[in-house]
């Protein structure tokens, strides 16, 4: 079993920054791929980026070049910095951690981008 624990959303204008926590526990290790995914209301739960062992990342396109993914193995956390917040970016944000074949997920975290 692996538990999922996010923080650090909240309410930010346009333009803005903040940063996610994701506190990993349980039958997780530093090769297992994590990663953050958002879901808006009305839409489908999405990717936002992934980070792999050896700390290689992926983002989707709408975010490249404003969020950045990184990971503590030491703490087990992985972290999204986002910056240049946009009204778009308004979600809940999901932690993810695949481990043995099982995807696993927080319980959300959500971001608000006033206009």
């Amino acid at each position: 079993q692996v538990q999922l624990v996010e923080s650090g959303g909240g309410l930010v204008q346009a333009g803005g920054s903040l940063r996610l926590s994701c506190a990993a526990s349980g039958r997780i290790f530093r090769f297992n791929p994590m990663g953050w995914y958002r879901q808006a209301p009305g839409n489908q739960r999405e990717l936002v980026a992934t980070i792999v062992s050896g700390g290689f990342t992926n983002y989707a396109d709408s975010v490249k070049g404003r969020f950045t993914i990184s990971r503590d193995n030491a703490k087990n956390t992985v972290y999204l910095q986002m910056n240049s917040l946009k009204p778009e970016d308004t979600a809940v944000y999901y932690c993810n951690a695949n481990t043995l074949g099982l995807d696993y997920w927080g319980q959300g975290t959500q971001v608000t981008v006033s206009s």
